[in-house]
């Protein structure tokens, strides 16, 4: 944004030079290079010279200060609800009996690799992977699953990875949670 004697610099530009030369000596009134009537040299406030510096944006010591902060965050918003074509068809049914269990699983997994999110009514969240696995993500004691509503954001670590105790997902409204656990979730058969 310019100064503002940067905008009245051309202003000043219009005001004549106070040179000794260019003074008339005469009392007829004194005319400019533009052919403006000039009042006498006594009357006038400042010669132009001394506003052009005063105006001038190297006047005066100015001092700028420049922050440039770098933040990424990564939001994972919610998995889309699987909707049918033909509402008469039927439903699909599993060849064999299946059961889903969770097993143990590190204590990480890739930010790149989350696909979506869904909160369950057992305060944790279901974070489906881009590689077709599901992983169940227990919350703190504190924080509530329905606050996950919409996603969450969370802001990308050095080595890329989502870790219990340690990285903070924020919701919309603003809550922070941390998680406790990670499961992965798979279907065995009975």
């Amino acid at each position: 944004m310019p100064t503002f004697g940067a905008l009245l610099a051309p202003l000043a530009l219009l005001l004549p030079a106070a040179d000794a030369e260019e003074a008339p000596r005469s009392d007829a009134p004194a005319v400019d290079r533009v052919g403006l009537t000039l009042a006498p040299a006594e009357d006038r406030a400042l010669p132009a010279d001394i506003w052009l510096n005063t105006l001038s944006p190297n006047s005066g010591p100015v001092q700028w200060q420049i922050r440039i902060e770098r933040r990424l965050i990564i939001r994972v918003s919610p998995r889309r609800p699987v909707t049918r074509q033909n509402l008469n068809a039927p439903t699909p049914r599993p060849q064999s009996e299946t059961r889903t269990v969770e097993k143990k699983m590190g204590k990480c997994v890739k930010m790149q690799g989350i696909a979506g999110v869904q909160s369950t009514r057992d305060n944790r969240l279901m974070l489906y992977m881009q590689d077709q696995r599901i992983i169940a993500a227990s919350l703190e004691k504190a924080c509530s699953a329905r606050d996950f509503y919409s996603g969450f954001y969370v802001e990308p670590s050095k080595d890329g990875n989502l870790c219990i105790r340690r990285d903070n997902l924020q919701t919309r409204t603003g809550v922070k949670c941390k998680l406790s656990e990670l499961r992965q979730v798979v279907r065995e058969p009975i």
